[in-house]
């Protein structure tokens, strides 16, 4: 087999402030327990565009296997929310990703998609991106932390 190493350009770090009490327990099926956290704020910061995340955004995240969270054998995020840049443009970006914890994976792997209006941000439209992220606390608020790569 044929190694290759795929160069990336790193493009923003994030951070998302999503504090235990925005947690809904949605409830579980067949299929897993799916929980609605809410994205409360935060900043994300990058060599070409810096700014804050507009609260009102949440991550419909699902786990599977096990007993609870502290157990889940794997678990898929669905992240949706806005960025607004240091000068006003508001970027949409669709997060998703998996963790699968057998692996003893320490993040989520992600795919990032961006939905950014013509102009200056619009090369973020373009292009394969991926992230890693993990949980963190702040200042006392629950959140997570997500470096953002475009792969080249």
């Amino acid at each position: 087999m044929v190694q290759v190493q795929l160069p990336a350009e790193e493009i923003m770090r994030l951070r998302a402030d999503c504090p235990e009490e925005a947690k809904l327990w949605v409830g579980e099926n067949d299929f897993g327990l799916l929980r609605a956290i809410q994205i409360t704020g935060g900043i994300f910061h990058g060599e070409k565009l810096n700014g804050v995340i507009v609260p009102g955004g949440a991550d419909w995240n699902t786990g599977f296997g096990g007993d609870g969270p502290d157990t889940f054998t794997s678990v898929d995020v669905f992240a949706k929310y806005l960025l607004k840049t240091d000068d006003g443009v508001y970027i949409a970006i669709e997060n998703r990703g998996k963790r699968d914890k057998t692996q003893k994976q320490p993040y989520i792997v992600t795919t990032p998609r961006f939905f950014a209006p013509r102009g200056k941000y619009g090369w973020l439209n373009y292009g394969v991106y991926v992230g890693a992220l993990q949980g963190s606390v702040r200042d006392g608020v629950s959140g997570v932390d997500i470096t953002i790569y475009r792969m080249f």
